[in-house]
């Protein structure tokens, strides 16, 4: 298996139309030109994709999800991706970097505290209610047609409609607040989850994370379990459990160097640990991912 590739928003696009920020377009005129990419790729920017029709297969970080009408997916850079879509399945495909953003916004994480773009504890892709969907649908034709013009402050108008639909999708998402968290709370919590994307490879432990926020353990243990019904400690080890399934992916790491990326002791803790949290040794899971691939293109 050949290394995983990392496409940029101007590997898809021909230099002579490469626009680095943003692309929209639809599905159908996507896929004709580019059949390659149902090979496993990664991202180097976000991507929300909304189908409209049709059916076949995708797969996010391991994850294998059924297309089907009315389904929007967000992705954020580093995820693996593949697909197998059946003839005439459309919708729209918007991709943008985080740069889009953070040129007229000094937060640096805007983009990534949505909801949408969160892989530690929420999910890559929702069933929209027809309502909803409608009017996504209608934002995103407008999208693609300001896209495609000329016009003044075109940037900007379409950094506005985006801000729409990334706020439009976070108020459809399974919403944690709904379980009775404060907004405080909730506060808490997507720091809690920035913190682990930043320093899961060193810092294992609830406690290490609570120090950060300036709160208890229990705290944050309590917070996280009323939020997600899961403890603070499993989704520190989702989340290193996720970046050794994305570096096994990758055959240019044998086990020690991966287990030495994630600061493992040895590779034997690292066997163990990855066995323990999803049943399989680290290497039968490679040869394991190695032949799905092959069979999902064949």
């Amino acid at each position: 298996m050949k290394k995983i590739p990392t496409y940029s928003i101007c590997n898809l696009l021909g230099s002579d139309q490469c626009f680095t920020e943003f692309l929209i377009t639809r599905i159908g005129d996507f896929l004709r030109g580019h059949e390659h990419l149902y090979f496993p790729h990664r991202h180097a920017f976000f991507q929300i994709v909304l189908f409209t029709e049709g059916g076949g297969t995708h797969s996010i970080d391991f994850q294998k999800f059924q297309v089907v009408p009315h389904q929007v997916y967000a992705m954020g850079p580093g995820q693996i991706h593949t697909w197998e879509f059946e003839s005439g399945t459309e919708g729209f495909i918007i991709n943008f970097n985080e740069s889009f953003f953070t040129a007229i916004c000094h937060n640096p994480n805007f983009v990534s505290e949505f909801p949408l773009f969160n892989a530690v504890s929420g999910t890559p892709v929702n069933i929209l209610e027809a309502e909803c969907c409608g009017e996504v649908h209608a934002l995103m034709e407008r999208m693609l047609r300001e896209f495609q013009t000329d016009s003044d402050f075109k940037l900007e108008m379409l950094r506005g409609m985006l801000l729409q639909l990334m706020v439009l999708l976070s108020r459809r998402l399974p919403r944690v607040s709904q379980r009775g968290i404060s907004r405080h709370q909730l506060t808490t919590l997507r720091n809690f989850e920035r913190l682990i994307e930043e320093h899961f490879r060193e810092k294992r432990l609830p406690r290490d994370y609570a120090e950060l926020l300036f709160i208890t353990p229990n705290h944050l243990n309590a917070l996280v379990n009323a939020a997600i019904g899961k403890p603070a400690g499993e989704l520190i080890r989702d989340r290193v459990v996720l970046e050794a399934k994305r570096l096994l992916a990758n055959s240019d790491l044998n086990i020690s160097q991966v287990a030495a990326a994630l600061n493992f002791e040895d590779n034997a803790y690292f066997t163990r640990f990855f066995k323990k949290h999803t049943g399989v040794a680290p290497e039968v899971f490679r040869q394991e991912y190695a032949k799905s691939a092959v069979a999902d293109v064949v």
